[in-house]
């Protein structure tokens, strides 16, 4: 029975529908103690690292548990977050398999910047970690749900990208219906500039030639955007295009990227296809690559189609050519 969505499309799966209402109802109750934001400091506290290393917040360890709980007597069989180290049985009988994040950008809590929920629902297999690391195009479903000024759930079922908003007074999330593909055409793009200098020469040169603006290859101006939170940046992306770029780069823990292919890159990599963008590890599409630990960092780009196969287009070329290629690249110019 459906009760935090106000409706599903005809035709889904109803234990996928049931589970994605679980989670939304989770999200609505966890957007009104976000929302309490310095009323209550404890939850933006250290709450000690995760099995990755990564520092956690209070609230990232209750979001966690609140999730697990919410989905016992779902059909859940395994459950699989980014802060366990390793997969949960949650129901022996269940048919299915939750790979989540469950408070990603939880270190912008105290700067008061979106941060959100990202998740995928697998078909679940014989064993617990079989189950989660399935590639992403084996998803039944996929999304996120973002803390911000509006509180979003953006879902995929495989057919299109829905969009629900939250009605603080009722605590229900509202149908939006299908949003539009990812706009083709965009000035913006979103990376980390600060770690240029660690870059491989074909991102340098795919960002140089945005940076040149109109006196480029490209002929036109671009704005850059880093938020520092995913979910805030894809959200951005659905709306009005462009692309976000986390390459993997020369420094120590970094040669992969940082963000992880099971929780986030393979569950958002799918939605953004499901709205028409693509979504790579700069040269292979996410959802083709199979997961071989449950926190495997892929580098990840994704965004508007187009942009999307540009930067792979730079990754093409051959590695003692880089230098005299982009010294005048006119081929770079769509």
């Amino acid at each position: 029975m459906i009760h935090s969505l106000d409706a599903v499309p005809a035709g889904t799966r109803e234990d996928v529908a049931a589970v994605v209402d679980r989670l939304a109802g989770v999200g609505a109750a966890l957007a009104r103690r976000i929302a309490r934001g310095g009323l209550d400091e404890a939850l933006g506290a250290a709450a000690g690292t995760n099995t990755d290393g990564d520092a956690q917040k209070a609230l990232d360890v209750i979001a966690d548990e609140a999730f697990a709980a919410a989905l016992k007597g779902s059909g859940v069989r395994y459950y699989a977050s980014e802060e366990q180290d390793s997969v949960l049985e949650i129901d022996p009988d269940g048919a299915l398999c939750v790979v989540i994040d469950p408070l990603d950008g939880s270190s912008n809590i105290d700067t008061n910047v979106s941060i959100g929920t990202i998740f995928g629902i697998h078909a679940a297999t014989d064993t617990p970690e079989g189950s989660a690391l399935q590639p992403a195009r084996a998803l039944l479903a996929s999304g996120y749900v973002i803390y911000g000024p509006q509180v979003c759930l953006m879902v995929t079922f495989g057919e299109g990208v829905l969009k629900y908003v939250l009605d603080p007074e009722t605590g229900t999330f509202r149908s939006l219906g299908r949003i539009p593909d990812i706009p083709v055409e965009s000035n913006e793009y979103a990376i980390n500039a600060s770690n240029y200098r660690h870059w491989a020469a074909p991102v340098r040169a795919y960002i140089d030639d945005r940076v040149a603006g109109t006196e480029g290859p490209t002929g036109r101006n671009f704005n850059m955007r880093w938020i520092a939170s995913l979910v805030a940046e894809t959200h951005r992306i659905l709306t009005r295009g462009g692309i976000f770029l986390y390459p993997g780069d020369s420094r120590k823990g970094y040669e992969n990227g940082r963000l992880r292919l099971v929780y986030e890159c393979g569950p958002i990599g799918f939605l953004v296809e499901q709205a028409g963008g693509r979504a790579t590890n700069c040269i292979d599409a996410i959802d083709q690559i199979t997961p071989t630990a449950l926190h495997q960092r892929v580098p990840f780009v994704f965004g508007s189609a187009n942009k999307v196969a540009r930067v792979a287009t730079y990754h093409d070329l051959p590695g003692q050519e880089t230098a005299a290629l982009f010294g005048n690249r006119g081929l770079f110019r769509t």
